[in-house]
C-alpha cells in the first residue's frame, strides 16, 4: 500500500515536526473515508455527567432502579452522550481546521449504547465546493458512522462545515 501524502505532521525545522490538525479544503476528496482513532469506552460517569450537563435528567439514563423495570434492564447511555463522543472523535480530522460547523442532518440512532461499550467512528466525505460568499474558504459535507467494537452501528449523521483553503489558512500565524 502506498504511503499517504498527508502524514499528520509538518516539518518546521531541523529534526522538528509539528502535528497537524485537520485538513485544508484542497485535501478533501469526495469518497475518502477517515477511520477515527482511538476508540472510546463509554463509562457510567460519562453518561451521568453529560446527562446532567445537558440537563437530560430522564430516569432512563441515570436511575438504575427505574431502568431495572425497562426493556433494557439497565441505564441507556443518553443519545446526547453518544453524539458528543462520536462527533468529537470525528472533529479532529474532518473539521480540525474548521471556521464553522454549518449544519447537522439525518441523525439516526439505530441501536442502544450502554456503559462499557467501546465506540469507534469513521467519516466519508460526501461533497465539497468553494464558498460563493467567502473567498478562500470551502464547504465540506461528510457522513459519520459510530459503531460499537462489535461492528454494530449505533449512530449516523451528516454534517457540513466551512474550512479554509491553503491560501487562506492562518496556521503559520498562530503556530499550527
Amino acid at each position: 500500500m502506498d504511503e499517504p501524502s498527508i502524514t499528520g505532521y509538518r516539518r518546521v525545522g531541523e529534526q522538528r515536526y509539528r502535528e497537524q490538525v485537520g485538513f485544508h479544503f484542497e485535501d478533501f476528496t469526495v469518497g475518502d473515508v477517515f477511520e477515527h482513532r482511538p476508540g472510546r469506552t463509554v463509562t457510567e460517569m460519562d453518561n451521568v455527567l453529560m446527562s446532567m450537563l445537558s440537563m437530560n435528567a430522564a430516569p432512563l439514563h441515570i436511575d438504575a432502579a427505574y431502568c431495572a423495570g425497562t426493556a433494557w434492564g439497565r441505564p441507556l447511555v443518553s443519545s446526547l452522550v453518544t453524539l458528543s463522543i462520536v462527533g468529537g472523535m470525528a472533529a479532529r480530522s474532518t473539521s480540525g481546521r474548521a471556521i464553522a460547523n454549518l449544519g447537522w442532518e439525518h441523525i439516526r440512532l439505530p441501536a442502544p449504547v450502554f456503559a462499557g461499550d467501546t465506540l469507534y467512528a469513521e467519516s466519508e466525505i460526501l461533497s465539497k465546493r468553494l464558498s460563493r460568499s467567502r473567498p478562500g474558504e470551502g464547504i465540506v459535507g461528510c457522513r459519520t458512522t459510530g459503531t460499537k467494537s462489535t461492528g454494530e452501528v449505533v449512530l449516523t449523521f451528516e454534517r457540513s462545515f466551512l474550512v479554509p483553503t491553503r491560501e487562506k489558512d492562518i496556521g503559520d500565524l498562530t503556530g499550527y
